[in-house]
């Protein structure tokens, strides 16, 4: 059974645009679906599905029967409680990794994982790299920037923000981020299952050579909306109480929020720029989206789904 794929994650939002990347490469795709999470349209894409989730050994032996690589997506970016990023990034990671010890597996891990001393979700990518690089078989991990575009729910309250004129940021002069819009990361992922790259982490983004700051995102933003945007930055005390607060929330058992007090400390972080472009090189990747062009790609999706 050639050219078979085995996918986490595809219900996500990087996860969707990934399974329509491999079927453009023709590759035969199995996928990996929770029971209660619906299946998201993938035109002119034909995938096997396996109903399990990260922690259904069982499902996953399944997943990874007969596969040529397992690119292992799913992971989780928000949490109530910090222990579930270990649960999901790390043991997850690891009972993936434990059924197909020398089958070829691509970790979509974050630039977060850089710095794991600054949150639990940090610390839980760093832990999942370590566990990716222990195994038997060949593996490779790709630190993601901040990635936006089509589908994105988390982004898409900076745009509603941004298109009332206001796109907040940390008061951080000096921050640079790299970013990249979710069709070239998958693009990426993509040409990785084809490419044999030695085992390592590496780090992609769109190309912007040293990053973006928080005002070029504002400008960007504009240009997309048709509007002037103003760059509002934001001291850390007030994230710091919005932070506590979801905290709370989360204590309480409300729904999970991006916000909380271990966020704060990963956007109050200036240099979230990618220092390695080994995979870019070796891909020869070049992005098809620009900062200006991504966003506009976003902002139009966002309008025609009546999302913004």
């Amino acid at each position: 059974m050639g050219r078979l794929v085995a996918v986490t994650g595809a219900t996500g939002f990087v996860g969707s645009h990934l399974v329509s990347a491999l079927a453009r490469r023709g590759w035969k795709i199995r996928l990996l679906v929770r029971r209660w999470s619906p299946v998201p349209p993938l035109p002119g894409v034909e995938a096997e599905i396996v109903l399990g989730d990260l922690a259904d050994e069982a499902a996953l032996r399944r997943l990874v029967e007969g596969v040529d690589t397992v690119i292992h997506a799913a992971g989780l970016i928000k949490a109530r409680a910090p222990a579930d990023f270990m649960i999901v990034n790390r043991d997850g990671t690891a009972r993936l990794s434990a059924v197909a010890p020398r089958t070829r597996f691509i970790l979509l891990s974050s630039l977060a994982a850089r710095e794991p001393q600054l949150s639990t979700y940090a610390e839980s990518k760093r832990a999942a790299e370590q566990l990716v690089a222990d195994r038997t078989g060949p593996w490779v991990a790709v630190r993601a920037p901040a990635v936006y575009g089509p589908g994105d729910r988390e982004t898409l309250t900076y745009f509603k923000a941004a298109a009332r004129g206001l796109a907040p940021r940390p008061r951080l002069d000096e921050a640079r981020l790299a970013l990249i819009h979710v069709e070239d990361l998958a693009e990426v992922l993509a040409a990785t299952v084809e490419s044999p790259l030695p085992n390592s982490v590496y780090e992609i983004d769109d190309g912007r050579e040293g990053g973006h700051g928080y005002d070029d995102m504002a400008a960007a933003a504009g240009v997309a909306l048709g509007r002037a945007v103003w760059s509002v930055p934001v001291p850390r005390i007030a994230m710091d109480i919005v932070g506590s607060a979801n905290d709370l929330r989360h204590a309480l058992g409300g729904p999970a929020q991006i916000l909380t007090r271990a966020k704060v400390g990963e956007l109050f972080h200036s240099d979230w720029t990618t220092h390695d472009h080994r995979l870019a090189e070796t891909l020869d990747f070049r992005a098809q989206y620009d900062l200006e062009a991504g966003f506009r790609d976003t902002v139009l999706w966002y309008r025609r789904q009546g999302w913004l």
